[in-house]
């Protein structure tokens, strides 16, 4: 069997990922809290696909579980897809340091602690590939969700240091950086429909890139020109924009 294994697997875009890496012929560890409520979603790939779907209790701030996760698989993975992540509330993470902490630990250091066990053993085994979604907060700090923000900038940080540290081992490191999505994260959010993306849509680009080898994969697209204007614009005009 060829698994891949998705974390976060609750989220919109980590649905609709694996069911386009389903698609494709691999089977599946779907993992993340609760996963029992994953049951029907799991059934409905299989039926539709005939592919295996396992899923897995996963608590990503369980940092002295993740060993255990990992060693208890009963077959290591191909790869491995993070879909983990917690937008939080700016407002309130500015006041209340449990709710930085847990934007910064969500988005950043638990998905540092497992990706670190995995990366070990995938460079052992001289194969593999590792995609982590960040986002396109990470490229430059926005009063609106700083905090959110620098989380994902760490980890979009974090996977380009170990793209360069598992090069030669010919592990495929994949950093996806969405700009606006329709999800429940995303809900109620008066996003601009040119510049928002489908969960689906989403999966497909983070499929086609990792089949290609790709580095840094901006979706939709046209987040790539938009963040690149934003980052050009100076700080001391930048400070007092409103985007």
């Amino acid at each position: 069997m060829s698994y891949v294994l998705i974390t976060g697997a609750k989220s919109d875009i980590a649905k609709a990922t694996a069911r386009e890496y389903a698609e494709n012929g691999y089977d599946l560890y779907l993992a993340a809290r609760n996963s029992s409520e994953l049951e029907e979603f799991a059934q409905d790939i299989t039926t539709r696909t005939q592919k295996s779907v396992k899923l897995l209790e996963l608590d990503i701030l369980d940092y002295k579980g993740h060993q255990a996760f990992y060693d208890n698989l009963d077959e290591k993975p191909l790869g491995v897809i993070s879909a983990i992540g917690y937008l939080g509330e700016q407002e309130k993470a500015q006041s209340d340091f449990n709710e930085a902490q847990q934007i910064m630990d969500t988005n950043y250091t638990g998905v540092v602690s497992l990706f670190n066990i995995i990366a070990n053993d995938f460079e052992k085994r001289k194969s593999g590939f590792m995609v982590g979604i960040s986002s396109v907060a990470g490229d430059r700090g926005r009063k609106s969700n700083y905090i959110y923000g620098s989380a994902k900038s760490a980890l979009t940080t974090y996977l380009s240091g170990l793209r360069n540290r598992l090069y030669d081992a010919r592990v495929h490191v994949l950093t996806v950086k969405p700009g606006f999505v329709a999800t429940k994260m995303t809900k109620g959010m008066d996003l601009p429909e040119k510049l928002t993306a489908q969960p689906e849509e989403v999966a497909e680009d983070i499929y086609k890139a990792q089949q290609k080898g790709k580095n840094v994969l901006y979706t939709k697209w046209m987040w790539r020109w938009v963040m690149l204007i934003i980052k050009v614009i100076p700080e001391w005009k930048f400070k007092g924009m409103g985007i």
